[in-house]
């Protein structure tokens, strides 16, 4: 997945940041961060990711992973943790890489407490 970091489109930010979610069928999209002058009208790569997968014609997201030309672990902001959490099912695991192949996961409950959605969980 840091291969695509290169993909990434951030002349502003100048942090590069690639995603990937596993869908309920083990199929893996991927998405870069792609900024834009007329912020915040750019695409997280978290958002890119969950798009490829609703464009493939998948639902719901097993797994996220996450990772950025920063030093260290990152972790999707407030809006991506809604939207992983609005196409996650219970138990959902958000995986953050560091540049140095550390890695460290969390559910997406605990990222995101009391997420929510228009339907239950589940």
């Amino acid at each position: 997945m840091r291969r695509l970091l290169a993909h990434a489109h951030a002349p502003y930010s100048g942090v590069q940041v690639a995603a990937a979610v596993e869908d309920e069928q083990g199929a893996i999209h991927y998405g870069v961060n792609v900024e834009n002058a007329a912020y915040p009208q750019g695409n997280c790569a978290e958002t890119s990711a969950i798009a490829a997968m609703v464009t493939s014609g998948a639902r719901a997201i097993r797994r996220v992973w996450v990772t950025s030309s920063l030093p260290g672990l990152i972790w999707p902001c407030g809006g991506c943790r809604q939207k992983i959490w609005e196409f996650s099912a219970p138990g959902c695991e958000v995986v953050s890489v560091g540049d140095d192949g550390a890695a460290e996961s969390h559910t997406i409950e605990a990222l995101l407490p009391l997420g929510f959605r228009l339907e239950p969980r589940g």
